[in-house]
């Protein structure tokens, strides 16, 4: 459960946005919608070797 302690004459704006931040850390929407489709394990294989590709050409570019 996320508990966002408000302050004396703290503006109830400022605490709903502590709030979500700390829901959007927690990453239980995005796991949501990942689970909403199944995916194949070769795709996820596949996905996570292209995001490892790209950041390595981004690392080498950076370095040049």
């Amino acid at each position: 459960m996320i508990v966002v302690p408000v302050k004396e004459g703290e503006n109830i704006e400022r605490a709903i946005k502590k709030f979500k931040r700390k829901f959007d850390k927690t990453g239980v929407v995005k796991e949501l919608r990942r689970r909403q489709q199944f995916e194949k394990p070769s795709e996820l294989k596949r996905e996570k070797m292209m995001h490892a590709i790209y950041v390595q050409k981004m690392h080498a570019k950076d370095e040049i």
